[in-house]
């Protein structure tokens, strides 16, 4: 299994603030199907961080597209494969 860190930044504030609730309902359900590892967004309100579990990263980006921030034009991406410490369990 691979690790993908999934920086989402802010594209519309107005946008982000409005499909805020459908953007928690994905990462919830991707969360209990085993996708994310981790998520949270930046203090000084620039975006935020999710970090997939995934096979490779096509399989992530298609996740990612699904992201109503995503897909509703709220937010901007940039993926990067993740190498995560072995000695780390969650």
């Amino acid at each position: 299994m691979k690790y993908f860190a999934v920086f989402i930044s802010m594209k519309s504030e107005a946008l982000s603030k409005q499909h805020r609730p459908e953007h928690l309902a994905f990462l919830e359900t991707q969360r209990n199907a085993g996708n994310i590892l981790i998520n949270g967004r930046f203090t000084d309100g620039s975006g935020g961080l999710v970090i997939y579990r995934g096979e490779d990263e096509s399989k992530i980006e298609s996740l990612v597209n699904e992201d109503p921030y995503i897909k509703l034009g709220a937010r901007n991406y940039e993926i990067r494969e993740w190498d995560m410490e072995s000695n780390y369990e969650f």
